[in-house]
């Protein structure tokens, strides 16, 4: 009974190395991909996109003294200085609707969007005055593309643009006192997140509106930015507002896009977990198989365990070229198949289909199901194991287990088992 035991233990320990080959096999695929794929995704569709707020100056000259000493003499020149004066933006009027795309590489999904962005903004000459004042447009990414591309300052559409780095800067004339409108808007496409920021350190933000509409229910915000103050369910989405009157912050606004499911990590999680589904199952089996003093071989947990690892070896591999759902399916279908089919030839029709067949149901498949629910999964695996060990210890707690196993000792010293 020992050397059983020790056998089965062997058994065990091999089959949990290689499900530990498998995962780390799983992962390398998956982050391998992930450098050149991610890449790729970058080039094709873009990258995280934060659109800053644009800012407006004008500019002053003015004549300064500088000292300075040459030939051991003091030389004072006079020099000609351009000052920058900042104009605050007195009304901001925000609209993007985002629509998200998911696109698979690899074993990993990436969360792709497209944004439709409008920029309205009201700007005041705050001097007695005409002046020339500026723009500067900082675009939200380098790595994109703009299309239907429009700038409208003070009723005037710009047809000719020509960005300087990455941002716009053009030059727009406003009378004394008075209020000029900015129309700025443009159809991009992004990954992850999309944000709207107001500089770099703490703003003042005045008459400020901002509505973001998705076409995604599960919306989530980047660490850093601010929730919205209101929030409206959509057909197909959310609408997300923010107003304030008067704001002085250092945060900014985004959306999160909603992640798929990603195959490869998954995959991994699932088969690195497996030695602890096996364990249980094993532990399931060999107390029925003992208590009713059924003979199973160390050869027959072998193949048990080989079916066993066919399921996450199946699952590994077609994910690739099927979606998750359905290639869980099939290697479930495929992993009992063999189970069942086999045991029944080792014992009998009754015991394959009821005992193995629903422990292998519970243990393995439901087991693996759970990791479908990441948040959760920690918690009903503790629980299926403290059922799984409650319910044995009621089933065998009369059980006279020195008797048990002289029994089985010597049935598998030589005596036919009849089942």
């Amino acid at each position: 009974m020992i050397k059983q035991l020790l056998a089965i233990i062997f058994i065990y320990i091999c089959t949990a190395i290689a499900w530990g080959i498998l995962g780390a096999t799983v992962l390398q695929r998956t982050y391998s991909s992930d450098s050149a794929n991610g890449e790729r995704v970058n080039q094709l569709w873009g990258t995280a996109q934060n659109q800053a707020a644009p800012t407006f100056y004008y500019e002053t000259k003015k004549q300064v003294k500088q000292t300075s000493v040459k030939d051991n003499k003091t030389v004072t020149e006079v020099v000609t200085e351009t000052e920058r004066h900042y104009v605050p933006v007195e009304k901001s009027n925000i609209k993007a609707v985002i629509n998200l795309e998911h696109r698979k590489k690899g074993l990993l999904w990436y969360s792709t969007y497209k944004v439709h962005f409008t920029g309205g903004y009201q700007v005041t000459n705050p001097t007695l005055q005409a002046l020339t004042l500026r723009i500067d447009f900082p675009l939200p990414a380098q790595q994109a593309i703009y299309d239907n591309f429009q700038l409208v300052l003070g009723g005037r559409s710009i047809s000719n643009i020509l960005p300087a780095g990455n941002q716009l800067s053009e030059n727009f004339h406003i009378e004394p006192s008075k209020t000029e409108p900015i129309e700025i808007s443009y159809d991009s496409q992004g990954l992850t997140t999309w944000r709207y920021s107001f500089g770099s350190n703490v703003n003042q933000v005045k008459d400020f509106s901002m509505d973001i509409v998705t076409d995604f229910d599960a919306i989530d915000f980047p660490e850093g930015s601010m929730s919205p103050t209101e929030k409206k369910k959509v057909s197909s989405g959310w609408e997300l507002s923010w107003r304030y009157k008067n704001l002085l912050t250092g945060y900014d606004i985004g959306v999160k896009m909603p992640e798929k499911l990603n195959p490869g990590p998954w995959v991994s999680k699932v088969t690195f977990f497996a030695p602890v589904s096996l364990f249980l199952f094993y532990f399931i089996l060999f107390v029925f198989t003992t208590i009713k003093g059924i003979r199973v071989h160390p050869m027959n947990y072998f193949f048990i365990g080989a079916a066993f690892f066919s399921f996450h070896l199946l699952l590994a591999y077609m994910v690739d070229h099927i979606s998750v759902d359905l290639a869980f399916a099939i290697s479930s279908l495929v992993s009992i198949f063999l189970v069942v089919s086999y045991m029944r030839l080792v014992v009998s029709n009754k015991f394959a289909f009821i005992e193995v067949g629903i422990s292998q149901l519970i243990y393995l498949i439901l087991f693996s199901y759970t990791f479908f629910f990441e948040q959760y999964t920690g918690l009903v695996i503790t629980i299926m194991c403290v059922l799984t060990l409650f319910v044995m210890m009621q089933f065998t707690g009369r059980i006279d287990w020195s008797e048990v196993f002289r029994r089985a000792s010597t049935k598998n010293s030589g005596e036919k088992v009849s089942v």
